[in-house]
């Protein structure tokens, strides 16, 4: 079992920046792609970028140059440091933890609010 808790979200202007963090406890966190997701109202839930646990990090093309996801395995805490914020950026984002083998192994943050407006 793993549990994640993410942090660092608010209210930012457009055109801002935050860093989200999510921290995880329970389980080894090395056997885990970390990545994270978005929710805005009435859409689904849409992924945005994951730090493979061999150090990889893949980006959804809307976010490509402007959000950046790392993870400290030290700290057992994987960030997303987001740039030039846009009103559509406006959603609750949600922490993950993917198990690299077992796939029944997947577990979610209660999400943080972002919200990007003047």
């Amino acid at each position: 079992q793993v549990q994640l808790v993410e942090s660092g979200g608010g209210l930012v202007q457009p055109g801002g920046s935050l860093r989200l963090s999510c921290a995880a406890s329970g389980s080894i966190f090395n056997n885990y792609h970390m990545g994270w997701y978005r929710q805005a109202p009435g859409k689904q839930r849409e992924w945005i970028a994951t730090a493979t646990r061999d150090g990889a990090a893949n980006y959804v093309d809307l976010v490509k140059g402007r959000f950046t996801i790392s993870r400290d395995n030290a700290k057992n805490t994987v960030y997303l440091q987001m740039k030039s914020l846009e009103p559509e950026d406006t959603a609750v984002y949600y922490c993950n933890a993917k198990h690299w083998f077992i796939s029944s192994r997947n577990y979610w943050g209660q999400g943080t609010q972002v919200t990007v407006s003047s």
